[in-house]
């Protein structure tokens, strides 16, 4: 029988310090070579704590989720998020510039979320996954693609794809997204670009279309 809520939840209590604060030591995530802080005075927030039920996510009411909103088209504003590519059942919305080269979230056209997809549209995710991560790791400064499922701030099924730069080692491994909103954003013109140059090779690839102006 798997163990309850309740049951992890006593064990990560048991953990804790009097002041409710996990220890923080040397030999796990701190002492990686990766990890963009400096460890002298860093303490862990008091918690985790367990709660009755999970906090609601946009979307769990489907009236309530962006999809609902018509998608951006035209010129991408240095602030939006735009849709950039639509095809085989799903869209890819290119984020606002950040530190990373680009980061890309592909979503289904239809609210769904993961567990709701059907076995069509979870195979063209899969092939739009693929031919994602070749088109962006072809940029030239980029080292890997990272891809990322989370899923807690939205019920509506979203994938991200987060451009690793190449040849910095320390930006390797899964803080690449903590790096990204440390790292000085790149310029509009340089996230449209790069966004331009994996759509064209989605289109390629894929089919589908391009659906914002892009440099």
């Amino acid at each position: 029988m798997p163990e309850s809520a309740e049951e992890y939840a006593a064990r990560v209590v048991a953990a804790q310090d009097r002041d409710g604060r996990l220890p923080v030591g040397g030999q796990e995530v701190l002492g990686w070579d990766v990890f963009p802080f400096e460890v002298d005075g860093l303490r862990a927030k008091v918690g985790p704590v367990l709660v009755d039920v999970e906090p609601p996510r946009r979307g769990e009411d489907p009236s309530g989720c962006h999809c609902r909103e018509a998608a951006m088209e035209g010129p991408a504003a240095t602030g939006d998020w735009a849709a950039v590519w639509e095809g085989v059942g799903w869209r890819v919305k290119v984020a606002p510039p950040s530190g990373s080269p680009l980061v890309l979230v592909a979503e289904p056209l239809e609210h769904l979320d993961v567990d709701a997809l059907s076995d069509d549209l979870a195979a063209a995710l899969g092939r739009l996954q693929v031919a994602l991560v070749g088109a962006v790791e072809a940029l030239p400064s980029v080292g890997r693609c990272h891809v990322l499922r989370l899923g807690d701030g939205g019920a509506h099924a979203h994938v991200w794809f987060v451009a690793r730069p190449a040849r910095m080692p320390q930006l390797r491994g899964s803080f690449m997204v903590v790096w990204d909103d440390l790292l000085p954003p790149v310029p509009a013109e340089v996230r449209d670009a790069n966004a331009a140059f994996v759509v064209e090779r989605l289109v390629r690839r894929l089919g589908g279309r391009a659906v914002t102006a892009l440099a």
